[in-house]
């Protein structure tokens, strides 16, 4: 396989990897969320993901961008156990929560600037992944907002 094709699929990868683990640490936080207007935004944050993924995998069927099911990173799933500790030991699990979703969206805003500077990547998947990058600036302002009134 051509360098340019392994460098840009091993970029789709990560993304798909960071996507699958936001999936699966929003319905964490929603989980741990006590308020019901909370719960509700995490639980959309988990459709946009989900949507996300659906995106990156129709953008470019001939590369293999893993499996279908939601699986999740080792790394993803030592951060949840984390957000889980975090929730019993905090005082208000819905602020918890918010910072992490903060935290998250912040590290795959970087993940997006990633995929963004490879120069050999198609037109057409960039546009999808600046679309993406663009939805998360616009999650993580509305994050921050709901972490600061609380």
């Amino acid at each position: 396989m051509n360098t340019d094709i392994e460098k840009i699929e091993d970029h789709l990868k990560d993304l798909v990897s960071k996507n699958e683990d936001a999936i699966k640490g929003f319905e964490k936080a929603s989980e741990n969320s006590k308020q019901a207007g909370i719960k509700s935004y995490f639980e959309r944050k988990v459709v946009d993901r989900m949507q996300f993924l659906r995106e990156l995998r129709a953008a470019v069927p001939e590369l293999d961008l893993g499996r279908v099911e939601i699986e999740g990173s080792a790394a993803g799933t030592l951060h949840r156990t984390w957000m889980d500790v975090k929730a019993f030991f905090a005082e208000d699990n819905d602020e918890a929560m918010l910072e992490e979703a903060v935290r998250g969206d912040k590290a795959a805003i970087n993940d997006y600037d990633k995929a963004l500077a490879e120069t050999m990547m198609p037109h057409r998947l960039k546009e999808i992944i600046r679309a993406q990058k663009e939805h998360l600036q616009n999650d993580l302002q509305t994050t921050e907002i709901l972490e600061n009134h609380r």
